[in-house]
């Protein structure tokens, strides 16, 4: 945080190096954001653009009461949620899926049969058509390793419906798998 605290410093006082580095520590956290969210590539861009453009803006009122990465993936998370809000592109919102039982759990059998199918790239498909805020909350949690608390400041969700959405969205995806391994059961 003190790093933080004087990359900040930095910035409110017109260093732009410092802020290329900010925005260099922090595109990937943007463009992961943004882009489990928004779908076309060149909305994408310009909202990324336009996330650092807020985050520049509104730094001096940046108040280290969370992380940096957290406060920068909140403005993402919600620049883009009001982006296809506003083009009225439809939210797959998550109450409309079915309730599923299982968590999404690969046991070695399930990962030699993903090294033997080459699943991975399908799993990546999956991921993309599950319903925004359950492909939000899975990769905020495993691929950006983010905490329940964080994900739920990120996106002004209580920790419950984070970890409900996490386990609806590992099942969906334990679903997709089976149906595309052609198994009955995994375990």
């Amino acid at each position: 945080m003190v790093e933080d605290e004087a990359l900040i410093s930095r910035i409110i006082e017109g260093d732009m190096e410092s802020f290329r580095r900010l925005i260099k520590q922090h595109e990937r956290l943007v463009a992961h954001m943004v882009g489990r969210i928004v779908k076309n590539t060149e909305d994408r861009e310009e909202l990324c653009q336009d996330v650092f453009l807020k985050v520049y803006d509104k730094l001096k009122g940046f108040n280290f009461q969370s992380k940096l990465s957290t406060w920068i993936a909140t403005i993402a998370y919600r620049h883009a949620i009001n982006h296809i809000r506003k083009k009225k592109i439809p939210i797959d919102e998550p109450g409309e899926w079915e309730d599923f039982k299982e968590q999404f759990i690969a046991d070695d059998n399930l990962e030699e049969e993903l090294a033997d199918k080459d699943l991975e790239e399908h799993v990546l498909v999956y991921i993309n058509q599950l319903p925004v805020h359950y492909r939000s909350v899975l990769t905020m949690y495993h691929v950006d390793g983010m905490s329940y608390q964080e994900i739920g400041k990120i996106t002004d969700m209580p920790e419950g419906t984070v970890k409900n959405y996490l386990f609806r969205a590992r099942n969906l995806l334990k679903e997709k798998v089976k149906k595309y391994l052609g198994t009955e059961e995994l375990r």
